[in-house]
């Protein structure tokens, strides 16, 4: 486990450019997620004479990490317990591909951690199952040692294609908050191969020296921030607007064009739109605004409280129905959560703020 602690700095060092104690706190958490997966060889394409019954491989694997990244600790467990030496050699590792055990294709450009959370929101429509149930088990995949369908997968199975793909979503997500790739082409070659090899080694540190340069900060952009939340507030829905606000930064994460942002829903496509970070009244735009205007079958916008009365003189706003909930991260995300901080502390290694929408059954 990671000694978070090691990451606190002294509060005047944020206006130095350090990132502040809690904002690496929350990307470390993410980073230091994983998930676990179950992979099995096709028993059809195992090689002659396998220890057949072994050929099922366990592991917990890094969110941020992407499937070409384990392939060779994979191979190492088949080629070591389960392939017979002679039959292996002509075992090619580029041919080897994934599908889940329902016979979906897999992305090989999803970080492993949207894999796992798009799995478990497609549960919640299935009848049968529920999150609670399919968070609770490994992700069961089925290894292919032959014959990659290349007509339906968009990349070839290979960790240098998937390389290529995090870097075009790196300059994409980079282009939707500032409206150019400057921070990201202006990077030295090494510096560009430096978040990729973050990636690839698993490596906090390593990858967030070179990530600071361009993601955006969480300082508030507004000169006056409302008081702190009371007592009963967890520190985990703690908005940053409610932290003491700062003289504001050209490269926080409320003066960005838009937080790069997109939606999965269970069975149904994939919504990309422009989230600017605050609402054209000034306040922060939440991640219940954003449901509610994009998702309002899912969302339904809250009705504003009646007009006081006699008998009532502080009415409350009626109830909506909890039909769905959001996840970022794999984790429940509160929907006062605003989306500049979502977008700084809680996007992935590849900047792109993925929300997972489950369905709640009746």
């Amino acid at each position: 486990m990671s000694n978070y602690g090691t990451t606190r700095h002294h509060p005047a060092a944020a206006q130095k450019g350090v990132t502040d104690y809690h904002t690496t706190l929350f990307r470390r958490l993410s980073w230091e997620g994983t998930v676990p997966l179950e992979i099995r060889v096709d028993p059809q394409e195992l090689p002659a004479n396998s220890e057949r019954g072994l050929e099922c491989y366990f592991i917990q694997a890094p969110r941020v990490s992407y499937l070409p990244l384990l392939m060779p600790e994979i191979r190492r467990f088949l080629m070591d317990v389960v392939f017979d030496e002679t039959a292996a050699k002509a075992l090619k590792e580029e041919d080897w591909w994934f599908e889940a055990d329902d016979g979906t294709l897999l992305k090989w450009h999803w970080p492993i951690g949207l894999i796992y959370d798009n799995h478990s929101i497609l549960a919640t429509v299935r009848p049968g199952s529920s999150l609670a149930g399919s968070m609770a088990t490994p992700l069961r995949l089925i290894l292919h040692l032959a014959s990659p369908p290349t007509d339906k997968l968009l990349l070839s199975p290979s960790a240098e294609s998937c390389k290529q793909a995090f870097m075009g979503q790196l300059k994409e997500a980079d282009f939707i908050r500032w409206g150019n790739t400057k921070r990201i082409t202006g990077l030295r070659k090494v510096d560009q191969d430096g978040l990729w090899e973050g990636i690839r080694e698993h490596n906090f540190d390593d990858y967030w020296r070179v990530a600071t340069k361009v993601t955006p900060t969480t300082t508030p952009n507004r000169s006056q921030s409302p008081g702190p939340p009371p007592s009963s507030v967890s520190m985990h829905g703690r908005p940053p607007s409610a932290d003491n606000a700062g003289p504001p930064e050209r490269d926080g994460a409320y003066n960005v064009r838009s937080v790069p942002v997109r939606v999965y829903l269970p069975d149904g496509p994939v919504i990309q739109d422009l989230v600017p970070p605050l609402l054209e009244d000034g306040t922060p735009h939440t991640l219940s605004h954003f449901l509610s205007t994009h998702i309002p079958l899912l969302f339904p916008p809250r009705p504003p409280a009646p007009p006081p009365s006699r008998a009532k003189p502080n009415p409350q706003a009626p109830s909506v129905p909890e039909l769905a909930y959001p996840l970022v991260q794999g984790v429940l995300t509160p929907l006062e959560s605003e989306m500049a901080w979502l977008g700084a502390c809680l996007a992935g290694a590849d900047g792109w703020l993925n929300i997972c929408v489950g369905v709640n059954k009746k």
